[in-house]
């Protein structure tokens, strides 16, 4: 989903330790290597996946003992290591390797999308109706709902503030939306056949 929505330059990626992370950007972002033939009987070896030169890639790795966390490293799984300390000396919200932000986001969407919610009877049986779950979820939170850390003043004397969204504070637009204007807004995007996905 995210190749999906981003232009040729590839975010810096960080997650847990969990190995499913690094198959899927992997699949996603690898290059396909063709295995070069031996000239021996047999069958031929299956083509690798390698990934991109400017693939890069970090994992927060945490050791736990009884139940707490006794040690954190960081590991650099794709990419030059000096690459990706570059990337994160650019970032204007962090200067480490972190997980923090994923974390919060993923919480945030756990609490505003029942579908996500663990342990729930409210889970999506089909991959395109999580899919149009998350896009009404998204679009609500980048230009429906004010953020107060994205606010500005606008009168020094009076203390008065301009609430403003993500896709505002972006320069994306100038308005903060109504909800009847996000789902009446026409974008050009894939049709979905409700009678073929279920309600």
């Amino acid at each position: 989903m995210i190749k999906e929505r981003t232009d040729d330059t590839i975010p810096l990626f960080t997650s847990d330790d969990l190995n499913h992370y690094e198959n899927a950007i992997l699949k996603a972002y690898g290059i396909r290597e063709e295995v070069k033939r031996t000239g021996k009987r047999g069958r031929p070896r299956k083509p690798k996946i390698i990934p991109r030169p400017d693939l890069k890639y970090a994992k927060v790795k945490k050791k736990r003992r009884k139940g707490k966390v006794v040690e954190v490293n960081t590991e650099v799984v794709f990419g030059d290591v000096n690459k990706v300390l570059e990337a994160i000396e650019r970032s204007p919200v962090s200067n480490q390797i972190n997980i923090s932000f994923v974390e919060r986001n993923n919480l945030t969407m756990r609490e505003r999308n029942r579908r996500l919610t663990r342990k729930t009877l409210g889970f999506s049986k089909k991959k395109d109706l999580l899919r149009a779950s998350l896009h009404i979820y998204f679009g609500y939170y980048h230009l429906v709902k004010t953020h107060k850390g994205l606010r500005v003043r606008v009168d020094e004397e009076r203390r008065k503030w301009m609430q403003r969204t993500p896709m505002m504070a972006a320069g994306i637009t100038d308005h903060i939306w109504t909800v009847e204007e996000l789902l009446t807004f026409r974008t050009p995007q894939e049709n979905y056949d409700l009678m073929e996905v279920g309600h």
